[in-house]
Parts: structure tokens; sequence; C-alpha cells
């Protein structure tokens, strides 16, 4: 009987061992090779597991950061000091990482936008496209429904006239409010954009025309007045290049239908350093605004009125006597 039970412990000792071997064996054969800078950018992180980033916890949004597809202060709980640490996990400098905000690109209110029918469905904005491309008569305006309210973590989001508006105060850029829009009208755009495209409608410039009283028509101004050429049109609809524009807003004011959206307030102004500038005139020769007075080998000036902050005078200076500052 005792011969027996130490069989048996001989043979399952022997499957544990033999078993054990080839688990070994497989987690090295089958082993997913993980990015090491996930695991790093995991512990440097709060751990709040809120979503807010628009990621599925820390976990995903750690990926999303080590595989460079989502911007290192894109978690809203994360201090400075964590944004920081996070930067020199990356290789990245933290102050040159600028946040975003939310925008939505449409002005089709009740006032802008012509109704087709009164809708009495349910509160849904893929719902109600769902009918005949929605109420409204542009089939790319938003709708007012409130889907991207809904998902909003911090109440940022409210509806005026038939059309979300973000409050950029309260925003936190988790983008769940883009991934709730079925019309893909709502962005995320730098902070410091002042100049917003606010239309998505690529639709031809009669269709849109019956439309809306605001859309854009794809006629192209824009795009030829930039001074930067940071706009190009795409699929008959501007896009603005954010690291080119230098919110000097003159596409704005070219919009014949007053569809870009420009904060007057943030356009710079040409700033001359008098102990630099050597009168040499580059600057006056490119400005097209006739916004730099003086004559050869005397200093120059910067008529504030008439300056666009286009910046064209700041990449002529060769001697760096030209800064792009604030008009506060």
């Amino acid at each position: 009987m005792f011969t027996n039970i130490l069989a048996a412990a001989i043979v399952i000792g022997a499957l544990g061992l033999i078993f054990g071997i080839l688990l070994a064996l497989a987690s090295k054969f089958f082993a997913v090779e993980v990015n090491p800078l996930i695991g790093k950018v995991r512990d440097a992180l709060p751990g709040a597991n809120c979503g807010a980033c628009g990621y599925p916890g820390c976990d995903g949004f750690a990926k999303a950061v080590a595989e460079e597809t989502a911007q290192i202060n894109g978690c809203p709980v994360c201090t400075a000091a964590q944004v920081t640490k996070l930067g020199e996990i990356m290789g990245v400098e933290a102050d040159n990482v600028e946040p975003l905000v939310a925008v939505v690109r449409c002005q089709g209110t009740i006032q802008n936008a012509h109704i087709k029918y009164t809708y009495e469905g349910i509160t849904n904005c893929e719902a109600a496209s769902q009918l005949a491309d929605g109420y409204k008569a542009c089939k790319y305006a938003c709708l007012g429904l409130g889907n991207c309210a809904k998902v909003c973590p911090v109440d940022a989001i409210t509806i005026v006239d038939n059309v979300a508006q973000v409050d950029r105060e309260k925003c936190i850029a988790c983008g769940k409010c883009v991934m709730a829009c079925p019309r893909e009208i709502i962005a995320l755009v730098p902070v410091s954009a002042s100049t917003i495209i606010k239309c998505r409608a690529t639709a031809k410039g009669a269709e849109v025309r019956s439309a809306c009283e605001v859309g854009c028509i794809g006629c192209g101004i824009c795009a030829k007045s930039c001074p930067q050429g940071a706009i190009e049109m795409v699929n008959d609809l501007p896009v603005i290049d954010y690291e080119k524009c230098v919110n000097c807003g003159i596409c704005a004011e070219k919009c014949p239908r007053e569809c870009i959206a420009y904060d007057i307030e943030k356009r710079l102004v040409a700033v001359i350093s008098e102990g630099k500038c050597v009168g040499c005139t580059m600057c006056k020769k490119v400005c097209e605004y006739d916004a730099i007075e003086g004559e050869v080998k005397q200093i120059h000036k910067v008529d504030l009125e008439k300056c666009v902050g286009c910046g064209k005078c700041y990449q002529t200076c060769k001697f760096d006597a030209i800064e792009m500052a604030s008009r506060k």
C-alpha cells in the first residue's frame, strides 16, 4: 500500500515538473514584447483611473504616451511635478508641450442654420442624425442634443441656441466630447489658438449657401490671404496648421462668410529693439501693411494700429532686433 502511495506521489510530482517546464518554455516562445516605457509612465501617473484623459484608465493613457500618440500633459489630474517627470521619461521638455482645449466647429444656431422639420424624437444626436440627416438643412451641423455635454466629466459643455458651446476655462481636454460627437464637429486645438474654422461642411458652395448663413463655401480666400501659408484647402474646407499660424487674424477678416472665429485680444505685435536695430530697412520692405516706419540707418518703429502680427518682419530680421509680443 505504501508503495502505491509513493508511486502516485512520484507520478504527480513528475507531471508537475513536466508541466512547469512546458509552461516556462511557452512563456519564452510566446512572450509578447512590452514597451518598457509603459511601466515607467504608468508609475509616474497619479493612478486616479478617472478616464478624464479620454483613455481607458491610467494603463491606457500610459500606453498612448509611451507610443507617442498622446501628449504628456493629457492627464488633467497630474501635477506640474508629475508632468515634468513624464517629460523626463519621454525625453521631451514639459514646457514645450502646449495644453489643448476642445472647440466646436459649427455656428449652426437656429438663427444661422436652415431648419427642415421639427424634431421631437429622443434627445440624442446619433438618433436625430439618422432621420433624414438631421433636422437642420446642413448635414454637417451640430444638432445640439447634447451627446457631448452628457459625457463631459467637468460640465464644460452647454447647449446654446441648439449648438454646443465649450467653456475653455473648465475644459480639461479629455477628448470624450470628441469621441461622442457623431458628426466630428468637436476637435482639440492648442490653447493658444485664437483662429478657429467654425464649419465642417465639405459640400459645394451652392449647397452650403442653401443650408446655412455662415457656412464655409470653400472659396479659398483665407488660404490665399494667409501670410504664413498656414491654411490648406482639404475637400473644399480650410485646415489650419497651428505650428505655422501666428494668430494674425487676417483669414478671419478676409472670410466673406464670417465662418472663422478669431480672438483679437490674442493678436501679437512686432516690437523693435532700439539697441539692436541697424536701420537696414529689410523689415519695412517685407511689411505688406505699411506698419513699419524708418529710413536707412535709422532706428525703425512699428505702428501698432497697422501691425497685424503676421511675423514677416520677425522672420526677415537678421539682427534679432524684432520680437513678437502680446499687445497687452
